[in-house]
């Protein structure tokens, strides 16, 4: 009798399907995206366990702490990681790009520049559980949808693989679908690099303020009032002021050269590129025209 073996309808899998975004592009630029650029979503201090509400030309924000309190802006070195590496890999032609990002711990710590140490792995998990815990509710449009949306500033996170120490080698972050579709739509702003190298909350939170609303621009000018609401800063205006002299005084802020007008109590916000120069000294000679009038 003659055996027959009979072909299925479908082949073999020849390659493992996944649902997920590796992070293996070492070069990926710094970036973040413009919403929570624009809006406080992140405390400035560690430990916050308030309650904060935000709201601003019709956009509204409340942000609720978790148990272990609220994500900090340090915390949100892990979006901006995570962004950074979609948007390249978008850019580059990607088909495996989606909201559930698998990278390892290490990659990360290297490219946010921080230590590599055992400490600093556990703040990294730190990092996630506030990230996990800490609730928006808001009305931001993201991709043309403007909805009333609460989410996690992460959906889930999970640890991929450990090491001999039990210290996470490669975790799996699943990101909000809110800011999945900021990412799509290239909704997003190019960091420096020096940004991870800012130490003080603030410093970062008004760098972010800055390439949100100066760009490329020459120049960026705000009031004290505005710069301080937009900030989320629990301080008072005049603490804040004073820190933003701080600011000024060090000429630290990446890309821009800070100035800050007592007379007006504003700032200016000078690109350190060649067009910022020329207006700092257009602005510098108007001011020196208007003492010398009568």
């Amino acid at each position: 009798m003659e055996l027959v073996i009979q072909k299925g309808r479908l082949v073999p899998a020849r390659h493992q399907q996944r649902d997920f975004f590796v992070a293996d592009i070492s070069d990926a630029t710094p970036k973040d995206d413009m919403a929570s650029m624009e809006h406080p979503l992140f405390a400035l201090k560690a430990g916050d366990r308030r309650v904060r509400s935000y709201g601003r030309n019709g956009v509204t924000v409340k942000v609720m702490p978790g148990a272990y309190g609220c994500a900090t802006i340090h915390d949100k070195d892990i979006w901006i990681y995570c962004i950074s590496h979609l948007v390249e890999a978008i850019n580059r032609g990607r088909e495996d790009v989606g909201r559930v990002v698998r990278f390892t711990a290490h990659n990360f710590l290297v490219a946010t520049n921080r230590r590599t140490d055992g400490d600093s792995y556990k703040r990294m998990g730190d990092a996630l559980v506030r990230l996990g815990g800490t609730l928006i509710e808001t009305n931001i449009t993201t991709d043309g949808y403007r909805e009333k949306r609460g989410f996690g500033l992460v959906e889930s996170w999970c640890v991929i693989e450990r090491d001999h120490d039990d210290r996470m080698v490669a975790v799996e972050v699943t990101l909000p679908d809110w800011l999945w579709r900021s990412v799509k739509s290239m909704q997003v702003k190019t960091l420096s690099r020096e940004y991870f190298r800012l130490r003080k909350p603030l410093d970062r939170r008004i760098y972010e303020l800055v390439r949100k609303h100066g760009g490329a621009q020459a120049k960026w000018r705000v009031t004290l009032a505005v710069l301080h609401e937009k900030s989320g800063s629990t301080d008072t205006l005049r603490k804040f002021r004073a820190a933003i002299k701080a600011l000024a005084k060090s000429n630290e802020l990446p890309d821009y050269r800070v100035v800050f007008d007592t007379a007006s109590d504003t700032v200016t916000f000078y690109a350190r590129a060649q067009n910022g120069a020329t207006a700092q000294i257009t602005d510098v000679l108007v001011g020196l025209s208007k003492d010398k009038r009568p």
